[in-house]
């Protein structure tokens, strides 16, 4: 799995990676016509920032940097020892689903789960962050971001994917896996490409994949 920062650095010279993904979220939640609270898309930008610069989306190892599976991390989050360390593993939980479903779906068609397992866990766990936050000082600061990403997980994913495209000059446009995207997730964007490609999928297909 390579980083956003490989492939960015592959394309072209950035001067600062926090204003290019600032600029890259913001031309893509307005062709995905999304709609986010400032202090969120904030949070998404320095997320990205983070995670494509340095090891803080690895975990270290035995064997050297690694990823542990989701599940894993949950479980962390449940057998956390305190509050505070079951509030930083459901973020990393929520952090890590948001990256890797949003910059690399591809490589998660070739995998055990799919790019609907990272919405479904990801949504999940900023939910139930924002609600264990709820009343606390760092709960006013964040708890809103952390509501509003686990209401709006699939739309900021959908953001992510605009934002890998634009890094990859729009050379994966896959249409099979597009409507494989489609049909998991229910995604807007797509829809929307596969339409611009001509093809225009039936809402039922969707339904009864989902059921």
């Amino acid at each position: 799995m390579g980083s956003a920062e490989d492939n960015i650095h592959g394309l072209m010279p950035v001067a600062s990676l926090q204003e290019f993904f600032r600029d890259s979220v913001d031309a893509a939640m307005a062709a995905n016509k999304l709609v986010i609270d400032d202090q969120t898309s904030y949070y998404v930008v320095n997320l990205l920032t983070l995670f494509a610069r340095s090891d803080d989306f690895y975990e270290p190892g035995p064997d050297g940097p690694r990823l542990r599976p989701l599940a894993l991390m949950l479980a962390d989050a449940v057998d956390a020892s305190s509050l505070e360390q079951r509030h930083y593993c459901l973020q990393r939980v929520g952090d890590v689903a948001l990256f890797i479903a949003g910059f690399f779906p591809d490589g998660l068609s070739r995998a055990a789960v799919d790019v609907d397992y990272y919405v479904n866990m990801g949504g999940a766990a900023y939910y139930t962050l924002a609600g264990s936050l709820r009343g606390t000082l760092r709960g006013r600061v964040f708890g809103g971001v952390f509501d509003e990403l686990g209401a709006k997980f699939g739309d900021v994913v959908d953001v992510l994917h605009e934002v890998r495209e634009s890094v990859r000059g729009g050379s994966d446009q896959d249409a099979l896996r597009l409507y494989e995207l489609w049909q998991k997730t229910g995604s807007a964007r797509a829809a929307r490409l596969l339409a611009e490609q001509g093809i225009h999928p039936l809402q039922q297909a969707h339904s009864d994949y989902a059921h």
